[in-house]
């Protein structure tokens, strides 16, 4: 993934591995392909799993196979797509994506908190993409801060929110040890993700 000396030399070392690690684990497709079952089983056990994994192919399966194919045909230079100007057409697949999955969600009666976690994914997109388009804010740190708010509707609140918070902590520094990011692009991700995910939970009632 690393294409040129800079880029090497800024990974070089233990900081440097910690964090192209951390960035990969934790990286956006990550979670919300992980996401999506974990809440439907906690929430509603089996029939909630089977839910969340068709969730998660439609909403983290198709975007992640279309940046796929850009990296294989040279037109994206990874899958946490560095360049802003290669991140358009991505991002609106995944829009598409996520729309569609909430549809078929809504309409074929799915558990409400799974909507309402598709639905949160929905409005973090809706306020990242537009200022991506002129500012590189951090879909890194924007997915992770939202998926700690869903997963303490799922999980013991406290402790998920203070976890949560040191691996959102993380995430950030990652990106910005990386120098994919500056701390204001990391910090607004963060707290986009985390406004987003908290209205539209709240606004379901879960």
């Amino acid at each position: 993934m690393v294409g040129t000396e800079e880029e090497a030399g800024r990974t070089a070392g233990v900081s440097g591995r910690a964090a192209r690690w951390v960035t990969e684990i934790f990286a956006p497709q990550v979670l919300v392909i992980a996401l999506p079952p974990v809440v439907g089983l906690v929430s509603d056990g089996r029939p909630g799993f089977w839910w969340g994994l068709v969730a998660s192919l439609l909403c983290g399966g198709v975007p992640a196979s279309v940046i796929a194919l850009g990296v294989r045909a040279g037109r994206l230079d990874s899958r946490h797509i560095v360049d802003r100007s290669r991140r358009t057409v991505p991002l609106l697949v995944a829009v598409g994506a996520v729309l569609a999955t909430l549809v078929l969600l809504a309409v074929l009666g799915a558990p409400r908190l799974l909507v309402a976690t598709v639905g949160a994914m929905l409005a973090g997109l809706a306020v990242t993409v537009p200022v991506t388009l002129r500012w590189k804010i951090s879909f890194h740190a924007a997915v992770s801060a939202g998926t700690v708010l869903v997963l303490a509707r799922v999980l013991p609140a406290a402790p998920t929110l203070a976890a949560g918070a040191a691996v959102v902590a993380v995430v950030c520094w990652a990106r910005v040890r990386l120098a994919h990011h500056t701390v204001p692009q990391v910090a607004a991700g963060a707290l986009a993700g985390a406004a987003s995910s908290a209205a539209v939970l709240a606004l379901f009632g879960v």
